[in-house]
């Protein structure tokens, strides 16, 4: 069968990639690193229907965030694609499977945002067990709160931390910060995470349950941090939420796929679950007038947003786009940091080099959307090199010297996500 992209090139890129930003409209934390070796563009799209055709012809390279998801058919319809990479942990929005078997390097920033998201989710523990948002919501809507009685009627349901156990599922970067933390704070920590080592636990001080259910059983608090994949969707659901312990809390700031939403819904409004706290939800942008959990009681919500500091948000940016420097400047796999589908990439047979192509203008901060007719094509304003040869580019023929090839045989990849894997997270661009 004829396919449809170019082989994965076995040396450097041709001297004027076009690297497309797909789901945001602002590369200037990723020009500076790439602009000498490449042509930055970015679309600003929420889907490949939003993307220009000359983006999805010509594109060797692109960077996204977490808010577009690329399928199989999504991927087909770039030509010459060659490496993806994500900026943030997880990459469930990108079918790596397809990816792989379509040659194209998926890739991913695993550490940028730990701290921020272990901070976050912690704070979301703290703040279930000792209710600080109910209790600034009540004197928000006018509750006095001066006799002993008064107190006990707002405060009530906080809890003494020290002593409960709280139950991690996933032991990845994320996990294992947030289970640091928690023991600080007098934790009794547990965790489930059949893909770990042997020996993990005994070098954190904590404690190793065999099952997922023996978590459930022993927890006070669960925290979800794994990855989403298609052995775990839905892994809270009504079995597992009868598993643990009545009044227990749950907290995700990993994926909302994770989650069941009507059954977390049903069990905190019979009080099954005291409380529970999610940054992500099964349906983003998260809104309380739809949805199951519209109506639900001791419920905190977050925009996905665990992920994000100013810094993380930089190093994530500027790790992804040296990510995608070394793509261009060295070999792909062999020359990327984090490529998820690297064993698979390696084992397929040896590619042809590209062949050198004419370079285009540098036109960094192009935008890319909508063909010509549907909106208008301009440039990023005040971004270096953006300008009037944006029509050029777009009307333009952008000849990388490309010949279409057979796809190389299709199984399965090894970096499909298929496991709780250490971040597994996700942040959790999060």
């Amino acid at each position: 069968m004829q396919g449809i992209r170019p082989p994965i090139l076995n040396g450097p890129m041709h001297p004027r990639p076009l690297v497309a930003l797909l789901d945001g409209r602002d590369c200037t934390v990723e020009m500076p690193i790439l602009k000498d070796v490449a042509t930055v563009a970015f679309c600003d799209a929420q889907s490949t229907q939003e993307i220009h055709e000359k983006v999805l012809n010509e594109a060797v390279a692109a960077l996204l965030y977490h808010t577009i998801t690329l399928s199989r058919d999504d991927l087909e319809k770039f030509k010459g694609l060659r490496v993806i990479v994500r900026i943030g942990s997880g990459f469930d929005n990108v079918d790596v499977k397809a990816a792989a078997e379509l040659g194209i390097a998926v890739c991913n920033v695993p550490a940028s945002s730990v701290e921020e998201t272990a901070d976050t989710s912690l704070c979301l523990i703290l703040n279930l067990y000792r209710r600080v948002t109910w209790m600034h919501q009540a004197l928000r809507e006018g509750t006095r709160a001066s006799s002993v009685e008064q107190i006990r009627e707002v405060a009530g349901g906080a809890a003494r931390i020290r002593g409960e156990t709280l139950g991690i599922i996933g032991l990845g970067r994320v996990g294992q910060a947030v289970a640091l933390r928690a023991k600080a704070f007098g934790f009794s920590v547990i965790f489930y995470d059949p893909y770990l080592p042997d020996g993990v636990e005994r070098s954190l001080g904590l404690q190793r349950m065999g099952t997922l259910q023996d978590l459930l059983i022993h927890s006070d608090c669960v925290s979800l941090h794994c990855s989403l994949n298609e052995h775990n969707h839905h892994l809270i659901n009504d079995f597992t939420i009868k598993q643990m312990r009545q009044g227990a809390f749950l907290v995700n700031t990993s994926r909302g796929g994770l989650v069941d939403e009507k059954a977390l819904a049903q069990a905190l409004k019979e009080g099954r679950i005291r409380g529970a706290a999610l940054d992500v939800h099964e349906t983003e942008p998260f809104s309380f007038s739809t949805g199951p959990l519209k109506d639900a009681p001791n419920l905190i919500c977050t925009p996905h947003t665990s992920w994000y500091s100013e810094q993380a948000s930089v190093e994530a940016r500027e790790e992804a786009a040296r990510e995608v420097r070394r793509a261009i400047t060295g070999r792909i796999p062999d020359s990327l940091k984090n490529c998820v589908n690297k064993e698979y990439l390696m084992a397929a047979s040896q590619w042809p080099s590209m062949e050198a192509a004419t370079v285009h203008p540098e036109l960094n901060g192009a935008t890319y959307r909508f063909p010509s007719g549907l909106i208008n094509v301009a440039a990023a304003g005040g971004l270096p090199g953006a300008g009037a040869g944006v029509e050029s580019l777009v009307s333009g023929t952008l000849a990388h010297g490309i010949a279409p090839v057979s796809h190389p045989p299709r199984a399965p990849s090894p970096g499909q996500p298929n496991k709780a894997e250490a971040d597994r997270d996700i942040p959790s661009d999060q």
